[in-house]
């Protein structure tokens, strides 16, 4: 066995006389070390003065760098033969690289490599902490053995106690009749964590990230809660293969459902997670969820089964693909994309028994699309084939919409050639449905537009003129109401957009702004053709408000072109903060002046527009205070002095984990809704109780949380969608309860009961409602998230 080369230091806190047999060990190695770093000062005078890289800080050290790391020791007396063994008394300390081992007593033996500690044992490896009364170890393979410990892991700032440790090498022990909990140690001889885990061993894997435990027994406020034979968790936030904690829940349409999810760490770039549940009512779901990454594409593949579903005494299945890809091209700029997104179920129930599955698969139009672009230059490209699943009700039929199969596109731009803007797009697409439903003819449609711009700008104003002309052909798989099996359309579109901003400084409410006055005129003029006779394949009803109020052409899609003799007139005045340009207020108005009648419209059935004056559009915004919000939109008739459609909101956000926001919602004849959404500490209700434990802090009385979304409806006296839950924050272990209501159709709603209890660091049991939270209530804040990776020297000794 080779020996490594001792250095002495004496930290000797009396200065009156040297303690031990090596005082003047310690002045002729300071002599050394001083006329050392003279002589490389003289050599090397320029060179001492330069940053050099340190490994002294690194956090991960290398097993060749620790094989030539020189020890350290420190005590009140030191005795021993050199390069043989030395022992160390009173404060002993002996450090290598990231280990530090303190004791009363400690013998090194240097031939062995082997260090006995006794007395008030503490040894630090990275961080991780045991202490004890007797300690055997090998300092260069880290095996040996710990004699009664308590130990503290860096980590997931887990602790227990333990009758012994056995060091298998530097990054595995297993640890007997041990307990494991990461509630805070508080002061008192009858302090109990609120969780432990008591196991017969704990086998550690540092290197995995894994701890497993035997004959463990899983407690809980005192309670025993969770008697099993073997559970494997983490150490860290890293990925680990093994079986998840089982999720338990309660449904009004599947039963009581118990999922095992078991969790595969294939590879760094690849996993998949396979989830049996069993529901009450219907059988087993089989649910497989494989994800993959790679340089150049990633993507996630779902698929479930359900045999023998005794909701609907049939085989139920669901299958979900989404990839995104890079094909590398030399006759491209950046290389072709690749997208694919596949949506398949096995029936049109589908998304009504399943709304606890995922969202693309719980809607009744599922789009399977693959599209392959690429760009070169100013020009852009595609090829798409989009192919629709449509889930009907007979209750509620809709149209299903055209498949296109293919799509073919390019579109080039060009910016400020001699002033002028240039663009062209063109379209071709076959669709393609179900002619019975649709009651129009299959076609292929080719669409071109061509489009020139002169803008002109500076600090006051704009006016852009602009010129497109639009070019469609259709050709009809079989022949339309006139008899024609083809279809041509060119239609020329100019428009006139024009604005000024003048900005002037005030004083509102005791604080400085800028205020802006931005009037705007937009004038558009398409000449009226005849397009009744076409189908609609891709064509729709821009929204009236007031971003569309300004557009050219009054429906999207290809299919229809509005005819236009219009002015529209709007003005908006904004409060900004001069030093940061935040935006403290906004108010704005837009109006549209129809100079003759808009007889372009999306059925031959549909009323066309009347010259004369738009209903009027009010907006408004104010952000006065960063804790406050509100906004609103008002469509107003002047002719009947009432409001057509109004969105008023407002939120409140005064710090973290604070959030209300509250939305109305009206349209006219139609619908009448309320939206409150909110997550609140419930402790502010009373006081200071809890009020300084902020998540993640601390065992006791914790924190209360109100959470969920209460969508009611005014015009049904009744509620639509709702969330109501409450978490608790008890520091190291978390509480969750969610009611939830779905609504499924006009009729029918799903009601379901999420429980959960996160046992932080270790594991969690019951069915996670952290994504339905996420997603109805906005700003919403989960009282954990990953935190970064601890320094060892954060917990340096």
């Amino acid at each position: 066995m080779r020996a490594v080369p001792m250095r002495f230091l004496m930290l000797d806190a009396s200065a009156s006389r040297p303690r031990g047999h090596v005082g003047p060990l310690r002045l002729s190695v300071l002599a050394a070390l001083l006329q050392a770093t003279l002589v490389a000062a003289q050599q090397a005078p320029d060179e001492s003065l330069n940053l050099k890289m340190s490994p002294v800080l690194q956090e991960q050290i290398s097993a060749e760098a620790r094989a030539r790391l020189p020890s350290f020791v420190a005590a009140e007396r030191i005795t021993g033969r050199p390069d043989l063994e030395t022992v160390l008394e009173g404060k002993a300390v002996l450090r290598r690289g990231d280990t530090v081992i303190k004791a009363d007593r400690l013998e090194y033996d240097q031939t062995t490599e082997l260090a006995i500690a006794r007395g008030n044992v503490l040894i630090n490896r990275a961080g991780n902490v045991y202490e004890g009364p007797l300690l055997e170890l090998r300092m260069d393979t880290f095996a040996g053995f710990f004699d009664q410990p308590s130990y503290h892991f860096l980590l997931n700032k887990a602790h227990g106690q333990a009758d012994r440790v056995d060091f298998l090498d530097a990054q595995r022990a297993v640890i007997h009749n041990a307990t494991f909990t990461t509630c805070p140690r508080l002061p008192g001889p009858s302090w109990m964590p609120d969780w432990i885990l008591k196991a017969s061993t704990i086998n550690l894997d540092q290197e995995e990230d894994v701890g497993t435990a035997t004959g463990a027994l899983l407690s809980f406020k005192g309670v025993p809660l969770l008697p099993v034979p073997y559970i494997s968790f983490p150490l860290s936030d890293q990925r680990k293969s093994g079986v998840m904690p089982p999720s338990i829940g309660l449904d009004t349409v599947n039963g009581s459902e118990v999922s095992v999810p078991y969790y595969w760490n294939i590879a760094p770039n690849f996993d998949a997670t396979l989830t049996p549940t069993l529901m009450s009512k219907r059988g087993v779901n089989l649910g497989t969820e494989f994800r993959y990454l790679e340089r150049s594409f990633s993507g996630t593949a779902r698929f479930d089964w359900m045999p023998a579903d005794q909701l609907r005494d049939a085989n139920r299945w669901a299958a979900k693909l989404n990839h995104q890809g890079r094909i590398d091209s030399g006759w491209t700029n950046n290389g072709a994309a690749l997208s694919l997104s596949l949506n398949r179920v096995s029936d049109d129930n589908y998304w009504r028994d399943f709304s606890s599955t995922d969202d693309s698969l719980t809607q009744r139009l599922l789009a399977n699309d693959a599209t392959l672009s690429w760009g070169n230059g100013a020009w852009s490209n595609s090829v798409r084939t989009l192919k629709w699943q449509t889930l009907q009700d007979d209750t509620a039929p809709i149209v299903p919409p055209y498949d296109r199969l293919p799509q073919l596109s390019t579109s080039y731009a060009r910016n400020n050639l001699a002033g002028f803007n240039y663009a062209f797009n063109a379209d071709y697409t076959r669709f393609q449905s179900d002619t019975s439903r649709t009651n129009q003819a299959n076609g292929q449609r080719a669409f071109g537009v061509m489009q020139a711009s002169y803008p002109m700008k500076n600090a006051a104003g704009y006016l852009t003129p602009k010129l497109q002309l639009h070019a469609t052909q259709y050709q009809f798989e079989m022949p339309l109401t006139n008899g024609n099996t083809s279809a041509n359309r060119l239609l020329p579109t100019f428009s006139l957009d024009s604005g000024l901003v003048f900005e002037r400084d005030t004083r509102l409410f005791g604080r400085n702004l800028r205020q802006t006055l931005e009037p705007r005129a937009f004038y558009v003029f398409t000449p009226y053709r005849d397009q009744s006779f076409l189908p609609n394949y891709d064509s729709g009803a821009n929204d009236f408000n007031l971003s569309t109020i300004f557009a050219d052409n009054a429906f999207v899609g290809n299919d229809r072109i509005s005819d236009s003799n219009l002015l529209t007139l709007g003005v908006t005045s904004r409060f900004l903060d001069p030093a940061t340009g935040a935006e403290a207020a906004r108010v704005g108005v837009a109006q549209r002046m129809l100079f003759r009648d808009q007889k372009v419209t999306l059925r031959p059935i549909d009323p066309p527009l009347a010259e004369g004056f738009s209903d009027m559009l009010f907006s408004g915004a104010v952000n006065w205070d960063p804790r406050w919000g509100f906004d609103g939109t008002v469509q107003f008739n002047p002719s009947t002095n009432q409001s057509v459609r109004s969105t008023l909101g407002a939120r409140y956000s005064p710090g973290s984990y604070r959030t209300v926001s509250a939305a109305y919602r009206f349209q006219r004849e139609s619908s009448e809704q309320l939206d409150l959404r909110w997550q609140w500490p419930v402790n502010d209700l009373w006081g200071d109780r809890g009020q300084n434990l902020s998540p993640g802090q601390g065992q006791g009385e914790g924190r209360w949380y109100s959470v969920g979304r209460l969508n009611y409806s005014l015009n049904e006296k009744q509620l639509v969608n709702g969330i109501l839950g409450f978490e608790y924050d008890a520091g190291c272990w978390l509480g969750r309860i969610v009611l939830e209501r779905l609504q499924t159709s006009s009729t029918s709603a799903t009601q379901s009961i999420m429980f959960q209890l996160e046992f932080v660091g270790f594991s969690k049991l019951g069915v996670d409602p952290l994504k339905s939270l996420k997603e109805n209530i906005p700003s919403y804040q989960p009282l954990r998230v990953p935190a970064a990776m601890p320094s060892r020297f954060s917990n340096y000794d």
